[in-house]
């Protein structure tokens, strides 16, 4: 696995560098939504290519369609993996995200083209403003919103309580919340080199209508249907938060 892991790292930094240096000054050229079509194309190849050298495959179960229009995608948080795979199912993602990524080299210069939302970390009531300000700005632009409301990486077969800012920004804008659950973690477990082969599931819940509802009883629900998913997938004991 170690081996398999270092040919994944060569393919996925080299990956970095050509659509960083290269596409990432081209697709600065188009407008906005044209930008995913380009940029995108790299998470697709990186998935793509840890399947061919790790053996790390997924499978994908849909509970409801997804909407026409913009929604909140909310999912649990284990690795790397979800970030790429998630900004794949729907056109015209903005992604809420950590500062510092901005700030990389090569690789923060596509993702600035994207527009996601930066979040500050060691400034939380700042960070809740920018995601409830610029969250509602994007969701009422036709962009869809991905949320990652645990706010880290979590070992798999564990999960952090939710924040409910993305169940906020849905309310203020009438869109569906759409629930994710996965167990990525398992083969592609966060802080560490090593890829494992196996299978990832990725549940994709039904949209959950806003209308009438608090953002508490929304992210309520969601909660029980990501515990409840990942209870079911999960090959490792999965203990939901206390």
């Amino acid at each position: 696995m170690w081996c398999r892991s270092l040919v994944f790292y060569c393919g996925y930094f080299l990956a970095i560098l050509f659509f960083g240096v290269i596409m990432a000054p081209i697709a600065r050229l188009f407008p906005l939504r044209k930008r995913f079509a380009v940029l995108n194309t790299y998470n697709y190849v990186t998935v793509r290519w840890l399947r061919m050298t790790c053996g790390v495959r997924f499978q994908v179960e849909h509970q409801g369609r997804l909407p026409d229009g913009p929604c909140v995608l909310v999912s649990n948080h284990q690795s790397e993996w979800e970030t790429l795979f998630l900004q794949t199912i729907k056109h015209s993602m903005c992604t809420v995200i950590k500062r510092e990524l901005l700030n990389l080299p090569i690789f923060g210069w596509g993702l600035r083209l994207l527009q996601p939302i930066p979040l500050d970390r060691s400034k939380p009531s700042v960070a809740l403003r920018a995601v409830l300000s610029v969250g509602v700005e994007r969701l009422k632009s036709g962009m869809s919103v991905l949320i990652f409301p645990e706010g880290t990486r979590v070992n798999a077969g564990e999960r952090k309580r939710f924040n409910k800012s993305g169940a906020v920004i849905a309310c203020n804008t009438g869109v569906p919340v759409v629930p994710v659950a996965h167990n990525a973690g398992e083969c592609w477990p966060g802080k560490t080199f090593i890829k494992k082969p196996g299978m990832i599931t990725v549940v994709i819940g039904a949209p959950i209508d806003t209308s009438g509802r608090t953002a508490k009883e929304i992210m309520a629900e969601v909660e029980e249907w990501v515990d409840d998913q990942l209870e079911r997938i999960s090959s490792v004991p999965y203990t939901p938060p206390g």
